[in-house]
Order: structure tokens, then sequence, then C-alpha cells
């Protein structure tokens, strides 16, 4: 729940139109761009969640969240260096489509499924509502934040977004049992291990 929001998802879905006029991009077509991508993409995430696995779904989302980052870094930073200043607007809009779509196809929802999987039922409701406070705390963190951090850099606020997204994918790696297929004592035997 602290990889999804705190690497920036709701700073770049509430301001996306902030974004969009910063690089030069038409703020219309590129939320209505973002609106369409997230319906095609969550559908595309919800028909693979139980064929790829959850934790490839979560892997491939981290990447592309680290991705679109970059691209939209990179935008920011050559409008700030004033370098090739006409790609920026595709680069941005690029990078943010990127980072939207890989959020709709893993993060958005597959930790939802995980924890729901994860918990045994003695401690599933007290455990999901902890989850859940975490996860709306990182949401006010993320949005409150994230207008202090495009003041201080726009393209710093895109690094710093793909540094926490790559640490998503380290914890994902290292921490995030696959749950698909597996029963709750599976589970609960391959956490204690």
């Amino acid at each position: 729940m602290v990889c999804q929001q705190l690497g920036g998802i709701n700073g770049v879905g509430f301001y996306a139109s902030s974004i969009f006029q910063l690089a030069g991009f038409s703020t219309t077509i590129g939320t209505i761009s973002i609106a369409c991508l997230q319906i095609v993409v969550t559908g595309v995430g919800i028909a693979f969640i139980d064929k790829a696995g959850r934790k490839p779904l979560l892997l491939l989302s981290g990447s592309g969240l680290v991705a679109g980052s970059i691209l939209t870094a990179v935008a920011f930073y050559l409008k700030a260096q004033e370098i090739s200043v006409g790609a920026v607007p595709g680069l941005a809009v690029t990078g943010i489509l990127v980072y939207v779509g890989s959020f709709a196809i893993g993060m958005g929802a597959v930790p939802w499924v995980v924890m729901s999987e994860i918990f045994p039922v003695n401690i599933k409701g007290q455990a999901g509502s902890l989850a859940t406070l975490v996860n709306w705390f990182g949401a006010w963190l993320c949005s409150y934040t994230f207008n202090f951090l495009m003041s201080w850099s726009t393209y710093g606020t895109f690094i710093l977004y793909a540094a926490i997204n790559a640490l998503g994918i380290l914890f994902i790696v290292v921490v995030v049992p696959e749950t698909k297929g597996k029963s709750l004592e599976q589970l609960q035997a391959a956490i204690n291990a």
C-alpha cells in the first residue's frame, strides 16, 4: 500500500491537467487520453491477474511506473534547460500515459487483491483496516506534497517518483509472495519460512 501511494499516483492523477499545461500539451486531449487508457488497461489487468499472477503484474506495473516517471522527468529537464523544447510535450504526455497505464495494469488493483489473500481469517478485519489506513495516509501525503515538489523541481519530482517506484520493485521482488492459486495455509507457510 505504501508503494502504491508514495510512487506518486495521486499527484499525477489529481494534477494531470497542470502537468500537461506545464509541458505545453493540450489539457483536454491529455485528460481524455488518460481516461480512455485507464479503462482499456484496467480491463487487460483484470483479464490477466489470474493467468499471469499477482507478482508478475506488480513487477510489470512497477517497471512501467519507473519508465513513465523517467520519461516525464526527461521532458521537464529538457524544458528547464531549454534543450529540444519541441520534444517536451510529446515526451511528457508519453511519460504520463505510460505511468498511468502501468499503474492501472497492476499497482492500482493488485495490492488490494494480495492484501485480501495473505491475512488469516482471525486478523483479516483488523489487518485490512490497518492496510487501508496506511493506503489513505499515503494518498493524502502524496496529494499534499505534490505541488510543493513541483514548485521545487518539475523534473526532480518525477526522478523522486522513479526512485520510490524502483524501491517498490525491490520490495516486491524480496518481500511480496505470489498468491495465485495458493491456499491460505500455503501462503502462511511461505511467509513464515
